[in-house]
């Protein structure tokens, strides 16, 4: 990590010793880790175990708010305390607020799981970056995610939104400023720090970008048919013990 400058892959779903390695081989600083489903204690764990002095990792919750046919994510770093899935957006945002987390909008517009335009503007004070590139979008909805972004006045961010290790570090964004733990990394979010988009380029990165939508098809087939059918109530719902019934007023089902 250098004096002046810190790159940052924002946005990741898997943590192992493959993915520590290929984020200090593709000189990233920090990783986001937030994986699907789990709880914000399990997540911290896993983030404090895979840290170390070359690569700082900073729990992260992507929460899926409303029901499965409204869904819209919203990616939280620096909660203090858990928030789960499938509450309403106003009550997850409300949230996050009253953490003072830093609040990103990942994959803005895209498919039908995503903050839009006008979503974006109503939450205007709470989000402070905008996801502008992420190698599950083809070109036109990066294009889009800049013009949401500048229309908004908002900081632009990317990230891998890695599902598959090999994907790690295709993009990142690096800061001006030093960043050490996961409170500057809030902050540095919070006070809308410069930061600048970027990516690898090249026939190997347009191959891993290709596979990284590919699994997109998987996640929403048979994966969630396991979700929904098989594999029983997620650990991230409302109703589970862990939230102490707090967001019983919040929950869609």
């Amino acid at each position: 990590m250098t004096a002046a400058t810190t790159a940052v892959d924002l946005h990741v779903k898997v943590l192992e010793e493959s993915v520590v390695e290929r984020a200090k081989a593709r000189g990233l600083d920090a990783i986001v880790y937030a994986p699907h489903f789990q709880r914000l204690p399990s997540i911290r764990e896993a983030a404090e175990r895979f840290s170390d002095e070359e690569l700082l990792v900073v729990p992260g919750r992507e929460v899926f708010t409303g029901s499965w046919r409204e869904r819209r994510h919203v990616l939280a770093i620096g909660l203090e305390e858990p928030v789960p899935d499938f509450i309403t957006l106003e009550s997850a945002m409300r949230e996050f607020g009253r953490q003072d987390a830093a609040v990103l909008v990942p994959h803005p517009s895209f498919l039908n799981v995503s903050l839009g335009a006008e979503e974006i503007d109503s939450y205007r004070d709470v989000i402070d970056a905008v996801e502008t590139y992420n190698p599950k979008h083809w070109p036109h909805h990066d294009r889009r995610a800049r013009t949401i972004a500048v229309e908004a006045d908002l900081p632009q961010f990317a990230s891998s939104y890695a599902h598959l290790w090999r994907s790690v570090g295709e993009a990142w964004t690096t800061f001006d400023r030093s960043i050490n733990d996961e409170r500057e990394l809030v902050e540095a979010l919070r006070n809308g720090a410069p930061g600048s988009v970027h990516h690898r380029t090249g026939l190997a990165h347009r191959g891993q970008c290709a596979l990284e939508f590919a699994h997109l098809g998987w996640e929403n087939s048979w994966k969630k048919v396991d979700r929904l059918l098989l594999s029983g109530r997620e650990a991230t719902h409302p109703d589970d013990p862990a939230y102490e019934g707090r967001f019983d007023d919040a929950a869609v089902y």
